[in-house]
């Protein structure tokens, strides 16, 4: 199958899979389909690493790089600020609490390699900061860099455009798209509610083909919830060129989510899920767990504005997976992680490539079964 997509970025199938794990890329992009690094997390250090092994694994191969420029951050976190220094005391003594009412050894969270990890990380959702992560991708052989969140700055527009790559952008709502082409993006990701992570309220089904019409003739991928083969011959349906997934990839061998929260996804349903600001400080899907619950229950200070929550979940979370792991029964009732409705679809632990392999087969069994549909009356 060939959309407009396809020709664009030289790729089989229209199936983008964007993932925090530098293996999964490599695998969906050796399969045919386009992964997309979730660059975030990363120091530009580390993000040349990762990249320079994802070079070697594919061969050339186009795949994507993914950076998070919200538009709006705590003023502590630009340049010169103290984003550490922001995060209130009761914010530290209320983990302290939740570790101690779980029975998880209490760290010591607001340390010196606390707070190292921590300035790192909100560096990462500043401007300044996505320029370095910018620079380091283009630097590669990438075929595509998303803006996860808010429109992209001009310079990372002009300096894709100078590089000759292709610009995305993840929209939730119509008139978010239509920002985005105003601000030169050349690929539309319409993510529907149902999506993992930041997200909107708009269910997939609804925002795709008003997003398609609004922005024509700039292609559209769709997201949101999408995990089978059939979710992919719907999206196309609906006036898509493609779809942009995440969540499917979580459970999958090379998938580094930690075992405790891989098997919590595989037992998970649909209703597992929640839009929680208790991540990121921002409106997140992710996994129901005493995490969520605890941060909207009636001893809660409340989450922070970003980046001040995600320096305080992202501590809390790395020392919870660690007891989770070990066994602690309190720690593995806490952790979680982003994840889309679409949960509940996946059940089984697969290669990467055969998750690519089985969406493809699928989609090819419903385009014949509509196919047959047509023609019945004929």
């Amino acid at each position: 199958m060939k959309t407009d997509v396809c020709d664009l970025l030289g790729i089989e199938f229209p199936l983008f899979a964007f993932s925090h794990c530098r293996d999964v890329v490599a695998a969906v992009t050796n399969a045919g389909g386009f992964g997309v690094l979730g660059a975030v997390a990363y120091t530009p250090r580390r993000l040349e690493e990762e990249l320079a092994w994802i070079d070697r694994e594919t061969g050339g191969r186009p795949y994507g790089v993914d950076v998070l420029v919200p538009a709006k951050i705590d003023a502590s976190a630009r340049e010169g600020g103290d984003p550490l220094a922001a995060i209130p005391r009761e914010h530290w003594e209320f983990l302290v609490r939740l570790f101690e009412k779980y029975g998880v050894p209490v760290p010591d969270l607001a340390g010196e390699n606390a707070a190292r990890a921590a300035r790192s990380g909100a560096r990462g959702v500043t401007g300044a900061g996505a320029t370095e992560l910018i620079d380091v991708s283009l630097s590669h052989r990438i075929g595509l860099i998303a803006s996860a969140l808010g429109t992209p700055p001009p310079i990372m527009v002009e300096k894709a455009k100078a590089a000759g790559v292709p610009v995305a952008a993840l929209v939730g709502t119509v008139e978010h798209a239509r920002r985005q082409v105003a601000a030169g993006v050349d690929l539309i990701v319409a993510q529907g509610g149902e999506a993992g992570g930041h997200t909107g309220e708009i269910s997939t089904m609804v925002l795709v083909p008003q997003v398609v019409d609004a922005v024509a003739p700039v292609p559209v991928l769709a997201a949101g919830g999408i995990a089978s083969g059939r979710q992919v011959a719907a999206a196309l349906a609906l006036g898509a060129s493609g779809v942009w997934t995440g969540s499917v990839w979580l459970t999958t061998e090379e998938a580094e989510t930690p075992q405790t929260v891989k098997q919590k996804m595989l037992q998970a349903t649909a209703r597992d899920t929640v839009r929680s600001r208790s991540r990121t400080g921002k409106p997140a899907r992710q996994l129901v767990s005493a995490w969520t619950e605890e941060w909207e229950g009636p001893d809660s200070p409340g989450s922070l504005p970003m980046p001040l929550q995600m320096i305080v979940a992202e501590a809390a979370m790395r020392h919870l997976s660690k007891h989770a792991e070990s066994g602690n029964e309190g720690a593995q009732q806490l952790v979680n992680y982003f994840v889309g409705q679409c949960v509940g679809m996946m059940n089984t632990i697969k290669p990467a490539k055969q998750v690519v392999y089985d969406m493809v087969e699928e989609f090819a069994d419903s385009m014949e079964r509509l196919s047959a549909l047509s023609s019945a009356g004929e």
